[in-house]
């Protein structure tokens, strides 16, 4: 590709997306090159403190514990207080929780702790993607999704290699590097990000009533979404649990994970725009399904991998599997919530993964321990195989386009807004027409 060519499509992927989307992004860039615990909690456990695969695996859990907990909470916030507060509120207690996970020693402190930044952590991500769903206009969500995704991977990839190396030097230093992080990400939520919370009116309120928990349970078709989203979880989170562990039993240090799973995050930064480009207009169901099988049996070849490079080979597979998937589950999710509820829908669908956060390390710690390791790759084949035939059967049954009126609905609902927004959305929207097609 020429640089004209590359400078065409970057100009293209980015253009015509509003401000406040993109001090979003910048926050959570930040606060991905801030990560350390989510990685590197495993062989904290395991080769520093010397604690057995299986308490590693109970620490995480919990740690997961916390998010499914605060899952449904943080949802319920998004949509009744607003984004805006609730992610102030999430990003400060991660920022704190996290500091002080770096100096708990006694093994319940440990967990207790651990539990606590799971919660903290998890209660932003309603609200991001609420906020990120409001903010941008429909045919424009999955570029956007796909954007924030590219930098979540943008700041792993790079935190993942120096986290590595701070490791082998100080863990302390690892975890109050990733409370600096968050605290930058809150104080830039506060300074530019507007509230983008939608507002009922009196009509709206008469005509509809309130959505709440049930309406999302009582949603068939949503909910068999969240536990497709569980399996597809289950099988990701792997590579921040099972792998660091087999690759630590095998002998290798923390560095060379480090090194393998870091070509996850460089790949999703090199791949996830073109690919968003090939896979915006393309069937859904088709890259759900083909997306599943990459994820399962990308980590089912870990089984023979025995060298650093072989494990980075498999991390290639599933990635690639994560690319097409992330921003494809992503607009569908959006997709298919109301316009009033979708705090409460993203805490559902956040739950799947929290769940999958609690089961996964459970799940890698006691097969690994009992069978070993490859068990574990092969569970993850037939897991990967389950969720692709799942997808297969359920996105018959889904509508072929997002409704049109949801825009609508927007457009109705920012004239009723605050003037705060009003102000601050005012030179968005002349981007956004004049972005035109893009």
């Amino acid at each position: 590709m020429s640089r004209a060519a590359l400078k065409r499509a970057v100009h293209t992927s980015v253009s015509g997306l509003p401000r406040a989307f993109w001090w979003l992004w910048v926050s959570t860039l930040v606060n991905r090159l801030g990560a350390f615990v989510a990685t590197f909690m495993a062989l904290y456990l395991t080769l520093d403190r010397g604690y057995s695969a299986s308490y590693a695996g109970l620490v995480a859990a919990l740690h997961g514990l916390g998010g499914v907990i605060s899952s449904l909470g943080a949802g319920v916030m998004t949509d009744r207080i607003g984004r805006r507060p609730t992610l102030l509120v999430a990003q400060l207690s991660t920022a704190v929780s996290v500091a002080l996970l770096g100096f708990m020693h006694h093994p319940l402190a440990i967990a207790g702790v651990a539990f606590l930044v799971g919660m903290a952590s998890n209660a932003s991500r309603p609200a991001v993607q609420a906020m990120m769903a409001d903010i941008v206009r429909p045919e424009d969500r999955v570029r956007a999704f796909s954007l924030n995704y590219w930098a979540i991977n943008l700041g792993f990839a790079l935190s993942s290699m120096a986290a590595g190396f701070i490791a082998e030097f100080s863990y302390l230093a690892g975890f109050l590097i990733e409370a600096g992080m968050t605290l930058v990400c809150a104080l830039v939520v506060f300074a530019k990000l507007p509230e983008s919370r939608p507002v009922r009116t009196e009509t709206e309120k008469t005509a509809a009533p309130e959505v709440g928990l049930g309406t999302v349970l009582r949603d068939g078709r949503f909910m068999s979404v969240v536990g497709l989203s569980f399996l597809v979880a289950l099988i990701f989170q792997q590579g921040m649990v099972g792998l660091p562990v087999a690759m630590g039993e095998a002998g290798f240090t923390p560095a060379d994970y480090g090194m393998a799973i870091a070509v996850n995050g460089v790949l999703i930064v090199a791949l996830q725009i073109p690919v968003t480009r090939f896979i915006e207009h393309q069937d859904p169901r088709r890259l759900l399904v083909v997306s599943s099988l990459l994820a399962g049996y990308g980590f089912g070849l870990t089984a023979f991998a025995g060298s650093v490079g072989v494990f980075a080979l498999t991390v290639c597979v599933w990635t690639l599997g994560e690319v097409i998937n992330a921003p494809t589950q992503t607009g569908l999710v959006v997709r298919l919530s109301p316009l009033h509820g979708r705090g409460r829908y993203q805490g559902m669908y956040m739950l799947s993964w929290a769940v999958a956060g609690l089961v996964a390390p459970l799940m890698a710690g006691f097969v690994i321990d009992r069978y070993g390791a490859e068990w574990l790759w092969g569970l993850c084949a037939v897991v990967g195989t389950g969720a692709a035939l799942g997808y297969g059967a359920l996105m018959r049954r889904l509508p072929a386009q997002e409704p049109t009126a949801d825009a609508t609905a927007e457009q109705a609902t920012e004239a009723t807004a605050k003037p705060s927004a009003e102000a601050t959305a005012a030179p968005e929207s002349a981007a956004k027409q004049s972005a035109g097609a893009s």
